[in-house]
């Protein structure tokens, strides 16, 4: 069984076991129960959708703000995915890849990108925005993952150009989202995924929550890691065995 398929498994009885935190209990509406995932590969366009469609409307909870980094709530949709770590430009790093759509009010991190337009491109985190990031276990927290850390200034580190600088394996890639009705889409030029399309998915909704530990800098391991997984809402497969796979169109 690969190490991806183990790890989703992990967070699949994560998310049967775990209570939810308070917080997390805020969100847990149906904009964040998922009926179905699918992505569709274009070949005329070079590029493949992700589409989530719910029962409620997609991307119209957003999380509130707590007026600081330590504790930002983060509310994603989020596709694991069975891609490899350098498909996305993560080199040979270990974990699952997934791609995950986020909003969260209280920080920036898609400093190249002005999602608002309105001229400022550091003030538009809780406008819906992609993420590739590699997950892991990690027990510290209630939904069983985390996004993978690494010590700053380690030569093995592997990350693209458009990375949002932090000590995370997590990308600002910059693609397009597009929210209508119960749908949530993302689009991704083929070229930005190593022109893979053969690749098996699921998809999940998730409260995460960020923690920056001792005097606020996360420079070492803390009691919860730097962004963590803390509550499940929904997974489109029931059981995250990451059975779907891409359409052609």
């Amino acid at each position: 069984m690969k190490k991806s398929i183990l790890l989703a498994i992990i967070l699949f009885l994560n998310y049967n076991a775990a209570k939810a935190c308070d917080k997390c209990g805020t969100y847990n509406n149906s904009d964040f129960k998922i009926k179905s995932a699918t992505i569709t590969h274009k070949a005329d366009l070079g590029l493949t959708v992700w589409d989530i469609k719910v029962e409620g409307t997609a991307g119209k909870t957003m999380p509130k703000p707590v007026g600081q980094l330590n504790g930002a709530p983060v509310l994603a949709y989020v596709f694991p995915t069975t891609l490899k770590s350098a498909d996305i430009g993560f080199g040979q790093a270990e974990g699952i890849v997934a791609l995950a759509l986020t909003s969260h009010p209280d920080f920036e991190d898609t400093p190249l990108w002005d999602e608002n337009l309105d001229g400022n491109y550091l003030n538009d985190g809780l406008i819906w925005h992609a993420h590739w990031v590699l997950l892991v276990e990690d027990k510290r927290v209630g939904g069983g993952l985390s996004v993978k850390e690494f010590t700053k200034g380690d030569p093995k580190v592997v990350l693209p150009p458009t990375n949002p600088g932090m000590a995370m394996y997590m990308d600002s890639p910059g693609f397009n989202i597009v929210t209508k009705g119960n749908s949530i889409k993302v689009i991704v030029p083929d070229f930005r995924i190593n022109n893979k399309t053969n690749f098996k998915f699921d998809a999940v909704s998730c409260y995460m929550e960020v923690s920056t530990g001792a005097g606020g800098s996360h420079d070492s391991e803390g009691s919860k890691p730097m962004l963590g997984v803390y509550k499940v809402y929904t997974v489109a497969s029931g059981n995250l065995s990451l059975p779907y796979s891409v359409k052609s169109n």
